[in-house]
């Protein structure tokens, strides 16, 4: 009878981000900070691609999804945990949970294939500069990314549905969002199948999307090493900087996360790597490519510059 009762659920309690009640607090801080940080980025580099005419390049499309991305994870999570920060309280809705999943599903897989695109994106402007604009026209672009958003929209609803059609055995969610793996845990059958079917997808998205950086940035230094010119070199190198920090920062935490054995994994270390990947890295993102890009810099006071000095 115990059992039958949890199976309709109509709230889930979600771990808190720290077992000291004092932390509270600071941390709510801490995180709307990071949350308004990442926000404004975001929302200013999306602001910035889309005015400023001279931004209208391929290479800034893919960071124009790379900002709707990183905007849509941090919010599918952090509002939410903020408000249970203000209402002392540590609950979400079934439904509300099952969203937030999908939605995070989507984001974090996109981001991946995103990036990978970045990458192709470079490769093509670096190895085939004569035919860039041909190759990466706009039909591409979009293919480049619509694909993408099509096969995780499908992934994210196959996990959803199964998991959410599926009898929970307990309202006990062991983290502080709706992680698709530990509510998986939560099941009273299939459990596991799902979650190595989980497994299984991420294996495929992190090897297939890291393969595909690898490989172009593998092309991308043949091609570099048979140029004769240190200022060609130098040049070529510096349009893949800001890319490759982003990869490096991205794929780092979710290896941090996910490569070590997870009997081995404390609680605090899980929620570390998971605020570093679903906050703190969509922060970096922006400032990454505004501070390291001159056109970035430049397309800021063109757009925003007149504003500015109209208010003054």
């Amino acid at each position: 009878m115990g059992r039958q009762n949890l199976t309709v659920l109509t709230d889930l309690i979600l771990s808190a981000v720290s077992s000291l009640p004092e932390l509270q607090l600071p941390l709510s801080w801490i995180f709307l900070i990071l949350y308004v940080f990442t926000v404004v980025g975001n929302l200013g580099m999306i602001i910035l691609t889309k005015r400023d005419a001279h931004l209208h390049t391929p290479m800034y499309f893919f960071i124009r999804h790379l900002a709707y991305m990183d905007l849509g994870d941090a919010t599918a999570i952090y509002p939410k945990m903020l408000l249970n920060f203000v209402m002392s309280q540590n609950t979400i809705s079934y439904h509300a949970c099952a969203i937030q999943m999908a939605l995070f599903v989507v984001f974090i897989v996109s981001e991946l294939f995103i990036l990978s695109a970045m990458a192709y994106d470079r490769y093509v402007a670096i190895c085939n500069p004569l035919l860039y604009n041909i190759i990466m026209s706009q039909t591409c672009c979009h293919v480049l990314v619509g694909i993408p958003y099509l096969y995780c929209t499908i992934q994210a609803l196959l996990f959803t549905c199964k998991i959410f059609t599926s009898s929970f055995c307990t309202s006990l969610l062991s983290h502080f969002y709706c992680d698709n793996i530990s509510l998986s845990s939560m099941l009273c059958s299939n459990g596991q199948d799902i979650a190595s079917l989980i497994n299984g997808f991420a294996i495929f998205n992190g090897t297939l999307t890291l393969l595909l950086i690898i490989l172009s940035y593998i092309m991308i230094l043949l091609a570099v090493y048979q140029m004769r010119s240190a200022e060609g070199r130098k040049k070529a190198f510096s349009t893949c900087a800001s890319h490759l920090t982003v990869v490096v920062v991205f794929f780092g935490t979710l290896f941090f996360m996910y490569v070590q054995p997870r009997l081995a994994q404390s609680s605090e270390i899980d929620i570390l790597s998971s605020v570093l990947y679903t906050l703190v890295v969509p922060m970096l993102n922006p400032l990454i490519y505004s501070f390291r890009n001159k056109e970035a810099k430049n397309a800021f006071y063109r757009v925003f510059g007149k504003k500015f000095k109209f208010c003054t």
